[in-house]
């Protein structure tokens, strides 16, 4: 049985895809609600367990974080019509690329894109190297609703070494601020 919490949560996750639809209103713009650029951190002793997300790769391959066990973990949900997405790129792919021989991997989570083909070209654009999920109703998403869950897009999420949720961010993020964000997290999983 679902906890009315859960499933209010749930309810809340899905009211903002359904919000990111639209074409505007009030606290979205241009369709997609936007982030208050808030990081939330958790404490190692706190930290609740990551999903285990599956699902195929914008190649059609299959993907799982469960591939990545051990290493520090960055999720990043975004869209190929998202502004800020199309902002943070640039800085994500510099970090990914820093930190690619310290344990930690990438992955992104796509939302909104039926046709994986605008997400790869978003890829190729914008040089990134890391593998993406096709997440086309925001189901991966909800995995996070029993730790930090997402309410924006982008979202960007850092988990441990051991497999917990250890931060978010909600909007875009810097270059510094993540590798801040990364250290944080691999210093206080050790």
């Amino acid at each position: 049985m679902i906890s009315r919490t859960r499933l209010v949560t749930a309810i809340g996750a899905l009211a903002l895809v359904a919000a990111c639809s639209g074409g505007g209103n009030r606290g979205t713009t241009d369709g997609f609600v936007s982030g208050d650029g808030s990081i939330t951190t958790v404490d190692a002793a706190d930290r609740k367990d990551a999903p285990v997300l599956e699902g195929k790769g914008l190649d059609g391959e299959p993907l799982s974080t469960a591939d990545f066990s051990g290493k520090t973990l960055v999720i990043n949900v975004w869209g190929p019509w998202c502004a800020p997405c199309r902002a943070e790129a640039p800085a994500l792919e510099e970090v990914a690329s820093e930190y690619a021989d310290k344990d930690v991997q990438f992955l992104g989570i796509v939302n909104r894109a039926p046709d994986p083909s605008s997400a790869i070209a978003f890829n190729r654009r914008f040089d990134v190297s890391y593998p993406s999920f096709q997440d086309q109703g925001g189901q991966l998403e909800l995995g996070f609703i029993d730790s930090l869950p997402s309410i924006a897009i982008p979202t960007t999420w850092v988990i441990d070494s051991r497999g917990r949720v250890a931060a978010r961010v909600i909007d875009k993020v810097s270059a510094s601020t993540l590798a801040n964000l990364i250290d944080d997290v691999r210093k206080s999983t050790t």
